[in-house]
């Protein structure tokens, strides 16, 4: 039986099996907030505007992968995403997002597995997670009796209004 999923070259070149898409209200204020948050770059070819100018698609890279994005139109529902990204120092990041509006969910806080966990809500109303290197200790799991902030700033923003 063939793999359902295409992975490397089976790809076409500069694409990733799985990409990211957020319909949102502003998808060119999203792009500019990603170019300077985490040094993306958009692709200029992908770009496609309405006859209104609202963009139907977009496309920014950071680093190895790309975040599609578009403008929601009449009649269509807000969908924000949830976005890993992987960073060199969570704190700079955190501090370039609230620089441009955005809200820490969770502060940089100790993460299982050798890294530092922290959270954002962008004026668009995607959450983004950043792990990074730790800066100090591993953390113990909550089920081993340490705190439960990581989940509960999670739970907080996700119960709390989008946007």
């Amino acid at each position: 039986m063939a793999p359902t999923v295409r992975t490397g070259t089976a790809l076409p070149a500069g694409e990733r099996t799985l990409n990211p898409f957020a319909l949102v209200d502003g998808a060119a204020g999203l792009i500019t907030f990603v170019e300077e948050v985490f040094d993306g770059r958009e692709r200029e070819e992908a770009r496609t505007p309405m006859a209104s100018g609202s963009l139907i698609h977009a496309e920014v890279a950071i680093g190895d992968s790309v975040l599609l994005l578009a403008d929601r139109q009449p009649g269509w529902p807000l969908v924000p995403a949830l976005l890993q990204v992987y960073v060199h120092d969570a704190q700079t990041v955190l501090d370039r997002a609230t620089a441009r509006g955005a809200v820490v969910v969770t502060e940089v806080t100790p993460f299982y597995g050798g890294e530092d966990l922290a959270r954002l809500r962008d004026l668009w109303g995607n959450l983004w997670w950043l792990h990074a290197p730790a800066r100090g200790e591993d953390a113990v799991p909550p089920w081993e009796g340490s705190s439960t902030y990581v989940f509960d700033s999670l739970d907080t923003a996700l119960r709390g209004p989008v946007g």
